[in-house]
C-alpha cells in the first residue's frame, strides 16, 4: 500500500519567491494547496503501515498531479516563464516526486505484489460560484474493475461512519481525469495497480487538518474495504483451483 499527497503544502522555494511577492493570500487558499490533505495522508500511512510519499511545494509553482503538457501544470505565476526555467522546475521538483512514486510502485510489483495507491486531496466547498454537493469523494477509473470494486466497498463502509455527511464516487472530479493515478494506470495493468483518490471538503478543515473522528472513519473504512477485497480475491482464486 502506498499513500501520496501531491498538494500537501504551499511552500515556494527561495529562487522563485520573487514571483509570488503579492501572492501570500492566494497561497493560503485552495489554489495554493489542499488544506488537511497532508495530515490525512500521514494518518492513513501510519495506521495502515503504508509507504508515504508527499510534497509541500505549492501547486502554484508546479502541479505534481498534472502531466507535462497539461495547461494546468503551471499556474498564472509560472506559466510564462522561459522554457529553460520550466525545465529547471521540472528537474528540481516535479520529476523527483513522480519518479519516487513510480519507483516504489515498480519495486512492489516486481516483488509480486499488487499495489493499492491512495492519493490524498481536499477540495474547496465553492468553485466558480457553485457549491459542491458532497463532503467526501472517492475517485477511480470505472474501467478498472479493482478500483471500481474497492471504491464501492470503501463507500459502503465509510458512509455509515460519517452520517449525515455525504459520500460520493467520482465527485467533485472524474477519477479518470489527468493525474498521477491516471499516469500510473498507463504504466501498470489493472491486476498490478489500483489507484484511487480521496477528496474531502475543506469546510471540515480546522487548523489544517480534518477532525479526528473523520480521519478515523476514513482509516477504518479503508482498512475494512481492503480486507473485504482480499477475502473476495482469495475466494475467487479458490473457486478456480
Amino acid at each position: 500500500m502506498i499513500v501520496t499527497c501531491e498538494h500537501g503544502g504551499n511552500r515556494i522555494p527561495a529562487p522563485y519567491r520573487p514571483l509570488f511577492g503579492d501572492a501570500q493570500a492566494v497561497l493560503a487558499t485552495h489554489r495554493g494547496y489542499d488544506a488537511g490533505a497532508l495530515a490525512l495522508a500521514r494518518a492513513l500511512a501510519a495506521a495502515l503501515s503504508a509507504t508515504l510519499v508527499a510534497s509541500t511545494i505549492s501547486r502554484l509553482l508546479v502541479d505534481l498531479n498534472r502531466s507535462v503538457g497539461n495547461r494546468g501544470l503551471y499556474s498564472d505565476y509560472t506559466r510564462t516563464l522561459p522554457r529553460g526555467e520550466h525545465a529547471r522546475i521540472l528537474a528540481a521538483h516535479y520529476l523527483p516526486y513522480r519518479r519516487e512514486v513510480e519507483r516504489r510502485v515498480t519495486r512492489a510489483i516486481a516483488a509480486g505484489r499488487r499495489v493499492v495507491h491512495v492519493s490524498s486531496h481536499s477540495f474547496t466547498p465553492v468553485l466558480d460560484g457553485r457549491r459542491r454537493n458532497a463532503d467526501i469523494g472517492l475517485l477511480y477509473d470505472p474501467a478498472r474493475p479493482g478500483e471500481r470494486a474497492l471504491c464501492a466497498r470503501w463507500s459502503r463502509s465509510l458512509a455509515p461512519r460519517v452520517q449525515p455527511l455525504r459520500v460520493r464516487r467520482n465527485y467533485p472530479y472524474e477519477g479518470k481525469n489527468d493525474g498521477l493515478t491516471s499516469h500510473l494506470r498507463r504504466r501498470f495493468t489493472a491486476t498490478q495497480y489500483v489507484g484511487v483518490e480521496i477528496e474531502i471538503n475543506q469546510k471540515h478543515v480546522h487548523r489544517n487538518r480534518f477532525p479526528a473522528v473523520l480521519e478515523r472513519a476514513a482509516i477504518g473504512s479503508l482498512r475494512e474495504a481492503i480486507a473485504d477485497s482480499s477475502v473476495s480475491a482469495r475466494a475467487l482464486a479458490a473457486r478456480h483451483q
